[in-house]
């Protein structure tokens, strides 16, 4: 069973590969996965932009990490720390992988699949269910993304008034 410290940890861990994210012009999320001795066995952070591969969620590579330092596909008793709501394909692997506890930080109001937009882990039929805790470090995890998003929003509407000045001439 983890501490209270010790989900305070792998979250901070899932916001610095967050941070990774960010760095390298991806939205900020971030996460990590670690077995029930506590050992972070996989983390990832979003690289679509980066790999031009729509399924590069950090979720998903954390998954695939976790996956070849087990050896196995199963990641029973293990717990995912994640900055951002699973969307529907994260929480489909969730699931598929046999991840015992989600952790995550921010909603997802526009692609959430653990109760935002919709909850896959809460499917009857779906042979698996995992342990969601909800809003973990969400204030730090959220700001990150209203900054990324804010920085974005900001270049884009500096590039367009530099357009309209050189139209001008």
């Amino acid at each position: 069973m983890l501490s209270s410290d010790d989900k305070k940890k792998y979250m901070q861990l899932a916001i610095e590969q967050a941070k990774t994210a960010e760095k390298q012009g991806e939205v900020p999320i971030g996460a990590v996965i670690v077995d029930p001795d506590g050992q972070v066995i996989g983390k990832g952070y979003n690289r679509r932009e980066l790999d031009e591969d729509a399924t590069q969620h950090a979720e998903m590579i954390a998954i695939k990490e976790a996956c070849k330092h087990l050896g196995m596909w199963r990641l029973i008793d293990c717990s995912l720390f994640v900055t951002l709501e699973p969307c529907p394909m994260c929480a489909g692997a969730i699931i598929n992988a046999r991840i015992k506890d989600v952790y995550f930080g921010a909603l997802d109001p526009k692609a959430g699949a653990a109760g935002s937009v919709i909850d896959l882990f809460a499917v009857e039929k779906f042979n698996h269910h995992p342990r969601v805790i909800r809003g973990l470090f969400k204030e730090q995890s959220s700001q990150m993304l209203k900054d990324f998003f804010r920085a974005i929003r900001q270049k884009q509407k500096l590039t367009k008034l530099q357009q309209d000045g050189s139209q001008k001439d």
